[in-house]
């Protein structure tokens, strides 16, 4: 009896538990089917995450991220009527991650608008001293403007006869000029401003032979030419106004036209490739502000110059002390050098040497940049250095590898040339490529210019690598170099074409280095995450995956899948609508603000 009695109570006591355990997972499947938040944002469509090459159906976003991607059918238990926008973009083009511009100058290719004067590649010497430069003066004497600057003359259209500085005093002599050319690796001055620079005095008489990293031009006459090369040119051009040149009040207007010039492109990340162009911290300064007030909608990279001939220990702490401005979307972490010029003007620093038996040259030895590699990093402040020749890779790559840390991701900028041995070097020490892939084409006129003997051996038909980047696992980005295009495209997409043909639209030559072509989907990652990489945003964006912020573009075509010779005509669409002008949402938080002219989807962090 009492044994009958204890079994009863056991299955009592176990009926007891089975119920309160359903109520339990009654309760937690209820609780399971409403833990999914309504979307402020749905989107429909073929979408190219970025994630592994991925492709998804849709995607929902709360609060400016994304909180799910996935299919369609998933998507659609965010969705509540009345309460979340629903794009449905199926069959219009292809949904990407927001691009992002691993190197450009438009901080001081935007400013020369308003504080210079611009030169066409295609302007000669003629019109350039009867009517740009004339015009420049008046404009510069009606504002009452303490130094004229310009920008964008040819070499190539100049050569052979380049204006002296005698001509420039023709036009005026009580103005300290100068003008750069379209690479900004060369400049012409007035002999105003190479007397304020002491590189000769008021009668001619040199004072310098060489500033560090180029040599003085000199002429027939012994003095001076007021032609200027590489590093004689940066220094010179310091002793031009720049406080007054390029003001705060200047810095901030720029900054607006720079967000929206690169907004309406489909750029959301952006590395500004001399940030300190100006010799001052007027875009630092207005950046800051910019985001403070919440009117920067893209991250943006800032860098700090060193010139060769600057004294480098301050110049690092200076660079190490600007990074106050920085804020949730500026980030002033990077410092920048020259190692060298360009291969195609015989300054890029090259092996085997020129036809005429010269190497170009290097502004820095192995052994100062491989200290000054050692004490930025030691600082948290990455390098990101001009280098074109193989030559002058070869030397960087020592001193990142010999003085740097491989978890700051050192990058190379531009490459023309790199020796086979560098690139496995490169991926074992995680160092960076912000590639020209923008470049790798030329018309057929200027292959067989490079051909005619000016570039070294066995680099004539060859240069701006692309695929053996991604071979070797190297993280290689694209920029733009903007305004130094070089005749190429400056939107993403245009840029994209060129990776995968070898060939611009407009030029229509043949394909340039085919062997170093990629992939569609490869270009996109140099045009996405691998720019979030190089920016060390790859948690936060570069690709469209759940609890990243919900940067994206709507393009009018499906580049994945379009003819290639189609690809440059992608271009974001308006509100869903591919015919639209380029317009789009800028989702910010839980506000979706409809039809925001020359804006895509931007910096969407809830403030």
């Amino acid at each position: 009896m009492k044994k009958q009695t204890y079994r009863m109570r056991m299955m009592k006591a176990m009926r007891s538990c089975v119920a309160v355990l359903s109520v339990v997972i009654g309760m937690a499947m209820l609780t399971g089917c409403k833990s999914k938040p309504t979307a402020d944002l749905v989107v429909y469509g073929k979408i190219y995450t970025a994630e592994n090459n991925q492709l998804a159906e849709a995607f929902a976003v709360k609060d400016g991220k994304y909180i799910y991607v996935g299919d369609k059918a998933g998507a659609e238990a965010f969705v509540e009527e009345g309460k979340t926008e629903v794009i449905d973009y199926t069959g219009k083009g292809l949904i990407t991650p927001g691009c992002g511009n691993g190197h450009a100058h438009y901080s001081s290719g935007i400013a020369i608008q308003a504080v210079g004067t611009l030169v066409s590649s295609q302007d000669n010497v003629d019109k350039f001293l009867k009517e740009i430069l004339p015009a420049a003066v008046k404009k510069a004497r009606e504002a009452g403007a303490k130094s004229i600057f310009g920008y964008g003359w040819s070499f190539h259209t100049f050569h052979g006869n380049i204006p002296t500085r005698q001509q420039l005093d023709a036009v005026c002599n009580d103005i300290p000029i100068y003008f750069a050319d379209e690479e900004a690796h060369k400049g012409l001055a007035n002999s105003l401003l190479l007397v304020k620079a002491g590189i000769m005095k008021e009668d001619g008489t040199p004072l310098k032979k060489d500033i560090r990293g180029s040599e003085i031009q000199i002429g027939s006459d012994g003095t001076p030419t007021g032609f200027l090369k590489e590093q004689e040119g940066t220094y010179t051009r310091s002793f031009l106004d720049n406080e007054d040149l390029f003001s705060v009040d200047i810095a901030a207007a720029t900054m607006a036209k720079i967000e929206e010039l690169l907004l309406s492109e489909g750029y959301t990340m952006y590395m500004d490739g001399w940030s300190t162009y100006f010799n001052n911290s007027s875009l630092y300064k207005a950046a800051q502000q910019r985001d403070q007030t919440g009117d920067l909608h893209i991250v943006m990279g800032l860098t700090y110059e060193i010139e060769s001939w600057m004294n480098v220990d301050e110049a690092l702490e200076k660079a190490s002390d600007i990074r106050k401005f920085a804020s949730t979307r500026v980030k002033p972490n990077w410092i920048k050098l020259f190692v060298d010029g360009t291969v195609e003007t015989g300054t890029g620093f090259t092996e085997p040497p020129y036809p005429d038996g010269h190497q170009g040259g290097s502004n820095w030895t192995e052994e100062e940049l491989t200290d000054i590699t050692r004490k930025a990093n030691e600082k948290g402040i990455t390098m990101h250095v001009h280098v074109m020749g193989n030559k002058g890779v070869n030397r960087i790559v020592n001193a990142y590898v010999n003085g740097g840390k491989d978890e700051m991701r050192n990058t190379l900028v531009h490459v023309r040339n790199v020796d086979s041995a560098d690139y496995k070097r490169m991926a074992d020490h995680n160092i960076y490529v912000a590639a020209g892939m923008l470049w790798h084409h030329f018309s057929d006129s200027e292959q067989a210019y490079l051909l005619s003997g000016i570039i070294p051996e066995g680099q004539g038909d060859k240069g701006y690598p692309i695929k053996s980047y991604f071979d070797h696992g190297i993280n290689a980005s694209a920029h733009t170099d903007f305004p130094a295009l070089s005749n190429s495209p400056d939107d993403p997409f245009g840029i994209m074409e060129i990776a995968v043909t070898g060939v611009y639209h407009a030029y229509k030559g043949k394909p340039w280095w085919p062997e170093e072509l990629i992939t569609r989907e490869q270009a996109l990652q140099a045009l996405t995450i691998n720019v979030a990489r190089q920016m060390f945003l790859e948690d936060e964006r570069g690709s469209i995956k759940t609890g990243k912020y919900a940067d994206f573009l709507l393009l009018t075509k499906d580049v994945l899948d379009c003819p290639v010779t189609e690809i440059h005509e992608a271009k974001p669409a308006r509100d869903g609508d591919p015919r639209g002008k380029a317009r789009c949402h800028l989702f910010r938080g839980q506000k979706s603000i409809r039809n925001v002219n020359h804006k895509n989807i931007g910096n969407n962090e809830k403030d």
